[in-house]
């Protein structure tokens, strides 16, 4: 299990990202801070054992920043990974956060779907990264570091909604593979709209389409979520 600690000065993000993490396999809440010196004693008194792997921090706090925070913790040797989540978008930020070795910098407010994706990321370049221990092939350490990229993303084509599009990528992930006749009578919409943006889904990666066999009438296509 991941070991996280939630850093944000507003109860009802914490109490958010916190049921976020709860739906996602492989992470769990160790502690909570609402604010930069609570949590930079958190982050470098914890015992060992029950080290943190992950800190969530925000940036705007009361007694500081999450610049500060990092600041303290690096000049002190810690050496745990860090995702900012947080407002500020100011591009200035964005760079000191990446220099001081930001894993993911998460700008709210954002879905619960775009939120597992990065925490899924992060997931998998920690196990890359335990996989390849020792001295790492060229081969792992580009597995590392492209885990942690965002696939670019692709402009939806006219009539395609964000909404909609994220409703059935959720359905297909959760109750996959699905046929486009399966996920419109799921989603309730009708079977062309929900090929179109299965489709898109396929073109963009996100999905594998692949021939269902054994159906009687016309041959289908099912649609699984990559990974």
């Amino acid at each position: 299990m991941i070991s996280v600690l939630l850093v944000d000065d507003d109860a009802l993000t914490l109490e958010l990202h916190r049921s976020y993490l709860e739906r996602i396999e492989g992470f769990r809440v160790v502690g909570e801070c609402t604010g930069a010196r609570a949590a930079v004693t958190a982050i470098l008194e914890q015992p060992p054992r029950e080290g943190i792997d992950l800190v969530l921090l925000d940036i705007t706090m009361p007694d500081g920043t999450g610049l500060d925070v990092l600041r303290h913790v690096r000049a002190r040797g810690g050496d745990v990974d860090v995702i900012a989540v947080t407002g500020v978008r100011d591009a200035e930020a964005v760079r000191q956060m990446a220099s001081l070795g930001v894993a993911q910098y998460l700008v709210k407010p954002f879905s619960f779907g775009v939120f597992r994706e990065r925490l899924e990321q992060y997931r998998t370049f920690r196990q890359k990264a335990q996989d390849a221990s020792g001295q790492a092939t060229q081969a792992e350490i580009d597995a590392m570091l492209g885990a942690m990229r965002t696939a670019a993303p692709v402009a939806l084509p006219k009539g395609l909604s964000s909404e909609s599009l994220e409703r059935v990528s959720a359905e297909v992930r959760a109750h996959g593979p699905l046929s486009a006749s399966e996920a419109a009578e799921r989603l309730g919409m009708s079977r062309v709209a929900a090929r179109r943006y299965l489709e898109h889904l396929a073109e963009a990666g996100r999905v594998n389409r692949s021939p269902r066999y054994g159906t009687a009438g016309r041959p289908q296509s099912e649609y699984r979520w990559r990974g």
